[in-house]
């Protein structure tokens, strides 16, 4: 990612990625009607890749684990002498789930607080046991994951037929427990050695007799809720994002960004606040935001205007002012009744080193230079297509759905979701035109679309934008695209090509 300079003599481009179906979870039948508390509304890698957290409308966090390390792992040594890749791809299987939010009533508002899961992000593992933060549109939870062993206890060697003074034992409690009373707190029966009378060890006694043992035989997946992060947001939480420090951690809502410490539910400070004396001024709210990757002070933020502000908490305590400010300038003549609407960003990313953040607005994809703020570096057409069709998205509140994106690990690819199932990848390394339209299916390139085999070049010439895959038809079969089918959420493995995408109530994992 050289910012799309021509001039830069530059390694041929990677070669375009083949797509494989990998596994499915919670696949349904035809015809079968999907429960709306089933639909997926989160998904997330830990930074290991080792953990898969999805969370969905109905509040609920599912966990699963990846097994193919655990069984082809082998000793590092026996790795080492291996001078091949090895040909298996990520394998995952399900590890636990638990209940993460309730449905809830806000009296003062007056309002419903549904449980469905925004955002899930995993924090630091500590002593083998998996930390994360779930939040719904008012409420963030801290859960704590852990093995628990199962204590049983060991049976002892005495058996019970075989004890004289069982039956005895049984009816002397009995009666002792029905003995009456006489006035002034008298007892008719004075012995209290009956119990003892009665019980006869047996004949030649007890040859060796085993006391009871503890003994763990299973193990217990235990979730934990450590910390309730509440009453905070006046507006609906649409994001939340870990400090790299380990320590801290912000939330978003549409027009304030707090900061909280993990270890203290009841405080929080408020670091961006663009809530303006009178609401009749808004003209803008924050849609994202996120933290650096390394950088533990610097965390930037999107708006519903398309531009992404960087800040630095070193400034000041309340971040009125940003650092850098990236937006698109806009065409002349190109302004319409949905030029906001579709500019709005609704999703960012850093990539994993830090130096670039993609955005996903309604139409495109944008790759951003953090040290370039005159435009973005590429920029990548997803709904190009759709344009002439923005009154009928508009009718059916399509066009304010709000689609994820992500980057590989090593930043050479991007990807984002469509409608009809579809989710498209996008090389963005110098040179590269790949451009691989995917279905959330067992075949997943049954609808591949034919992209153009050269990037048309943006006319810009300040930003030298890369604008690529413009111009395909609906899909490759001529239908029309499924608006009530979006694949809205997806997330990239953080080492390995592998996505994992959410469509409805379905989980889909890809490899290359």
């Amino acid at each position: 990612m050289n910012g799309g300079d021509e001039g830069d003599v530059a390694a041929a481009p990677p070669p375009q990625l083949d797509w494989k179906f990998s596994q499915v979870f919670g696949e349904r039948t035809a015809g079968e009607e999907v429960q709306e508390v089933d639909i997926i509304s989160a998904i997330e890698f830990d930074k290991s890749g080792d953990h898969l957290a999805t969370g969905d409308r109905g509040g609920r966090v599912v966990l699963f684990e990846r097994t193919d390390t655990k069984e082809n792992g082998g000793s590092r040594k026996d790795l080492e002498k291996t001078d091949y890749p090895t040909s298996r791809h990520p394998e995952f299987r399900y590890k636990t789930e638990f209940q993460s939010h309730e449905p809830e009533f806000d009296y003062l508002k007056s309002l419903e607080i549904e449980e469905k899961i925004n955002k899930i992000r995993w924090c630091q593992t500590a002593n083998g046991a998996l930390f994360l933060l779930s939040t719904n549109d008012k409420t963030i939870k801290f859960w704590k994951v852990q093995e628990k062993k199962i204590k049983k206890i060991a049976s002892m060697n005495i058996d019970p037929s075989k004890v004289v003074g069982k039956s005895d034992i049984a009816s002397s409690s009995v009666s002792s427990s029905t003995n009456s009373y006489l006035a002034n707190g008298g007892y008719k029966d004075k012995s209290s050695t009956n119990l003892i009378n009665d019980f006869k060890f047996p004949s030649g006694g007890i040859p060796s007799l085993r006391l009871p043992v503890v003994t763990y035989n299973e193990t217990s997946l235990v979730p934990r809720c450590r910390r309730v992060y509440a009453h905070a947001h006046d507006y609906h939480i649409n994001s939340i994002s870990t400090n790299s420090d380990g320590e801290t951690f912000i939330s978003a809502d549409d027009l304030r960004i707090n900061l909280w410490n993990l270890e203290i539910s009841n405080q929080s400070f408020n670091i961006v606040d663009v809530k303006p004396a009178n609401m009749e001024d808004l003209t803008e709210v924050i849609t994202c935001a996120e933290f650096h990757p390394t950088n533990c002070s610097t965390l930037a933020y999107s708006s519903s205007k398309g531009s992404i502000r960087l800040i630095d908490l070193r400034q000041s305590a309340l971040c009125d002012k940003h650092s850098k400010l990236f937006e698109e300038q806009e065409a002349p003549g190109s302004r319409s009744f949905f030029t906001e609407i579709i500019a709005s960003i609704s999703d960012i990313k850093f990539g994993r080193d830090g130096r670039y953040i993609l955005s996903r607005d309604y139409m495109t994809l944008k790759l951003w230079d953090i040290n370039m703020d005159s435009g973005p570096v590429s920029t990548f057409q997803v709904h190009e297509h759709l344009r002439p069709r923005l009154c009928d998205l508009y009718e059916n509140d399509s066009i304010f759905d709000k689609f994820e994106c992500c980057l590989s690990g090593d930043g050479q690819r991007v990807a984002t979701g469509s409608y009809s199932n579809l989710f498209r990848v996008f090389g963005c390394g110098p040179g590269s035109t790949e451009a691989t339209t995917l279905e959330a299916s067992k075949n997943p390139m049954r609808r591949q679309v034919q992209t153009p085999s050269r990037p048309s070049r943006s006319l810009s010439s300040i930003t030298r934008a890369v604008r690529r895959g413009g111009g395909e038809s609906p899909d490759a079969n001529g239908n029309s695209f499924d608006f009530t089918t979006k694949l809205l959420h997806l997330a990239w493995h953080p080492s390995e090509n592998s996505i994992a995408c959410a469509a409805a109530n379905s989980l889909y994992m890809y490899y290359s």
